[in-house]
C-alpha cells in the first residue's frame, strides 16, 4: 500500500469523520505504563510515555491528563512519504484559530482538535476539499 503522494489530490479526495468519544493526552514514566489501558496512541519519548486515550479510561486509571479533544480521521490513503499534506491541513485550521495535534497511522491521518471545536474543524476540512474540486 503505497498511497497517494500528491498533496492536491489528497486534499481533493479527503473526507473527515468524527470518531466517537472524548480523548485526552497523558504522560507517564516509561516504566510505569498502566496495564489494561486501551490507548488510541502510545509514543515513547525521552521524558516518558505519551498516551492518547478516552477521558473515561484516564479517569478510571487515575491518570492526570490535559487537552480534552475530539478525534477526526482523514479518510484518504496518503503515502507515508507524502510531503506537505498535514502541514496544509494544519495551516488551514490555524487560519480559523483551531489548534490541531496530528497522528499519522499506516492507513490514515488523525487529528485531535479541542473539545467544542470539532464541528468547526469538520466544516473547514470539508470546505478545503470542496475548494480543490
Amino acid at each position: 500500500m503505497s498511497g497517494e503522494r500528491d498533496v492536491n489530490a489528497l486534499i481533493k479526495s479527503m473526507s473527515a469523520t468524527l470518531v466517537d468519544g472524548l480523548y485526552v493526552f497523558c504522560t507517564v514514566p516509561s516504566d510505569a505504563v498502566p496495564t489494561g489501558l486501551h490507548a488510541r496512541m502510545q509514543f515513547q519519548e525521552a521524558e516518558g510515555t505519551t498516551l492518547i486515550l478516552l477521558l473515561a479510561d484516564a479517569q478510571k486509571a487515575g491518570l492526570k491528563f490535559e487537552y480534552p479533544c475530539r478525534m477526526i480521521t482523514l479518510s484518504v490513503q496518503s503515502s507515508l512519504e507524502a510531503v506537505g499534506f498535514i502541514a496544509r491541513v494544519a495551516a488551514e485550521l490555524s487560519k480559523h484559530g483551531l489548534g490541531v495535534h496530528s497522528v499519522s497511522g499506516f492507513h490514515h491521518d488523525h487529528l485531535f482538535v479541542p473539545e467544542g471545536r470539532e464541528a468547526d474543524a469538520l466544516w473547514y476540512l470539508r470546505e478545503m476539499a470542496r475548494a480543490q474540486q
